[in-house]
């Protein structure tokens, strides 16, 4: 359009040479000017036009652009739904897993306490018929047979559930042979006993002092959870955690370690 308009404007310039001889000099420049001024507005419309098309080109290309962004702002809000969604499932999930397991715990620590009860129950029943054994009196005090069998009359009895007479014979083995190689391992049931009769006190006094004596016994562990379990016995929650955390941390790989998590847990 714009190449048109100027052949136009250049074949009206060469027209005008030809029309100069007959017209004054004032006329061919005014139809000049006019020319001009025609071909500056052609030129103008022309522009006008060209900038009119490319802002409604830009302007559809936003129309398209903003179409795009809210179909993405769509798609993102049916996106963090989905989320949530999922989200509130896996906590509701682990809700139930958590229940169910707290559950599974609550019941294997009732049949536990069933199974322990009759056990007592049956070795009191027995140690009702049994009599203390009597160990023999040897001349020879350098005889290690006499302490041997002081040692096992009182394990034997604890064995049989006369954990009254247990603690007894432990006690009275403890003061007689103190220097014998049992010291460690009749204290720990020397405890063991106390602990059965629910005497926590006590069972706590000897469970510390054995750690105190025999700090490297292998029983440490073993002693640790009894000192637990003296502890929650005593109401000494805190106290009672304490020792569990310690316990797993010093010794992870014991069979006592696995017993403190179970009660670790319980205690939450």
């Amino acid at each position: 359009m714009l190449k048109q308009r100027a052949l136009l404007l250049l074949s009206l310039c060469i027209a005008i040479p030809a029309q100069a001889g007959l017209l004054e000099d004032d006329e061919a420049r005014k139809q000049i000017k006019q020319l001009e001024t025609r071909v500056l507005k052609l030129a103008d419309e022309a522009r006008v036009q060209k900038l009119d098309e490319a802002v409604k080109q830009q302007t559809r290309s936003m129309v398209d652009l903003q179409s795009q962004i809210e179909a993405l702002n769509t798609e993102i809000r049916k996106l963090r739904g989905q989320i949530e969604e999922i989200a509130h499932g896996l906590l509701d999930a682990e809700k139930r897993q958590k229940d169910f397991y707290v559950d599974l715990d609550t019941r294997l620590r009732h049949f536990e306490a069933a199974e322990e009860a009759a056990k007592e129950a049956a070795a009191a029943k027995e140690a009702a018929t049994v009599k203390p054994p009597v160990a023999p009196v040897s001349v020879d005090p350098s005889d290690p047979a006499p302490e041997n069998r002081a040692f096992e009359a009182a394990y034997g009895l604890l064995r049989a559930g006369s954990n009254a007479d247990a603690v007894k014979a432990f006690q009275e083995f403890l003061k007689k042979y103190p220097e014998s190689v049992h010291v460690a391992n009749a204290n720990y049931w020397l405890g063991n006993a106390q602990f059965a009769l629910k005497d926590y006190r006590g069972a706590l006094d000897t469970y510390q002092g054995l750690l105190k004596d025999f700090p490297d016994t292998p029983r440490a562990a073993d002693v640790l959870l009894g000192i637990a379990r003296c502890q929650q016995g005593l109401q000494k929650t805190n106290a009672a955690r304490k020792t569990l955390k310690h316990l797993i941390a010093k010794y992870p790989a014991s069979k006592a370690a696995a017993k403190a998590k179970k009660l670790l847990a319980a205690t939450k």
